[in-house]
């Protein structure tokens, strides 16, 4: 089997909902990293076997695959095919997955993907609202079988993330404590210009919006997403706009184009848990990746995972028994915010990053998903200078 290499890895600022790239169409908002990372390393975009993006709500500018429609705006070949996944937030994750998969079986050589989010121009799950009048409010009303394992109880990422809050006994005050902390680091590495390199400004956006000095007082006013839980606005993600796209590719390709890999993949996998919890599979999905590649976390250098609620991270931390200090290290969703199709992707731009910047050798990156289920890669830096 051959090996997968990230050649590069290149992502749009993340903008806040409504923020600097509320205007921007979501073909145009992909189309700029892929334009990015093409003509950053080939000549011929035609040397591409196939675009894939993460995205999910593909509805209205987001439909009829945006990963191809996105390649032709960013005026590339149009011999490339390109496929849309949904994952839910593991969207841009996941595509990586494929991509690296792909070039793994030797069935393609280089491959572009990565993920794309417009939750400005189509909010979070509005194609439930847009069912309706067909008689189905959700994915799960109405279903039988669905039912008849898992009740009628409402499912829902904010009951999950609660539930986590109660199983881990995680009280609002450590919550919050976890959102301050997103937010330190995520200033101070916009300060030190740690996001510089992996940035490219659109739209007159130049830098990530979400970031900002916390006040403790305002966190404490909040009132609960759900009456009586301990979640609030301020310890979930930001909901967001972005893009991101990375460059796969083959021994083969590497050598035929002159490429000069960055990072291998060194293992890709995914697993699930409680779908009612939902949140909560990053916990044996980073388990599993371990024992299949017979390392610990004591051999992991960084390791990013996705803020999508505190409660997600500190569980996942508590059981893992994770060092803080090599966990978003420069801040995670709560800070950065999370386009969720293309978070994954933005995820892994920033790891890659900051690997070469610390010279570590190893990095994981989990995320929870929709539906209980979790994606774990883990990359090997092979730019091992460090660039601090």
């Amino acid at each position: 089997m051959t090996e997968a290499y990230i050649v590069d890895a290149v992502r749009t600022p993340v903008a806040r909902r409504r923020g600097g790239l509320s205007g921007v169409h979501p073909l145009d908002l992909a189309a700029a990293p892929l334009r990015e990372i093409v003509t950053r390393h080939l000549e011929d975009s035609a040397a591409v076997d196939e675009v894939i993006l993460g995205c999910i709500d593909q509805i209205g500018p987001q439909g009829m695959d945006i990963a191809r429609n996105a390649w032709l705006t960013a005026g590339l070949s149009e011999a490339v095919p390109g496929t849309t996944v949904e994952r839910q937030c593991g969207s841009g994750q996941q595509a990586i997955s494929y991509a690296a998969q792909a070039v793994m079986s030797g069935t393609s050589d280089l491959i572009v993907a990565g993920g794309v989010q417009s939750m400005s121009a189509i909010p979070l799950s509005i194609s439930n609202t847009l069912a309706e009048p067909y008689g189905f409010a959700t994915p799960f009303d109405g279903s039988h079988g669905w039912q008849s394992r898992y009740g009628e109880q409402e499912i829902s990422q904010f009951i999950g993330a609660e539930m986590m809050v109660e199983r881990w006994g995680l009280s609002r005050d450590e919550l919050e404590d976890f959102a301050v902390e997103s937010h330190r680091r995520a200033l101070a590495a916009q300060e030190k210009g740690r996001f510089d390199r992996e940035i490219l400004p659109v739209f007159g956006v130049a830098a990530d919006e979400g970031p900002r000095t916390p006040d403790r007082e305002k966190m404490a006013s909040l009132e609960p997403i759900r009456p009586g839980g301990s979640l609030t606005a301020a310890t979930a993600s930001q909901m967001s706009d972005g893009a991101a796209a990375l460059l796969i590719a083959s021994e083969a390709a590497v050598q035929r184009h002159g490429l000069s890999p960055r990072a291998r993949i060194h293992h890709i996998s995914a697993r699930a848990d409680d779908p009612i919890m939902m949140l909560s599979a990053p916990i044996p999905a980073t388990r599993y990746a371990l024992d299949r590649v017979g390392m610990s976390l004591e051999d992991i250098d960084l390791i990013e995972i996705n803020e999508a609620f505190a409660s997600v991270v500190l569980a996942w931390m508590r059981e893992l028994d994770a060092d803080p200090a090599t966990v978003n290290v420069n801040g995670g969703a709560i800070a950065l915010g999370h386009p969720i199709g293309a978070t994954g992707a933005r995820l892994m731009t920033s790891l890659l990053h900051e690997l070469e910047r610390t010279g570590g050798r190893y990095g994981l990156q989990t995320m929870c998903e929709g539906g209980g289920q979790a994606n774990v890669t883990i990359i090997e830096n092979l730019q091992t200078e460090n660039r601090a």
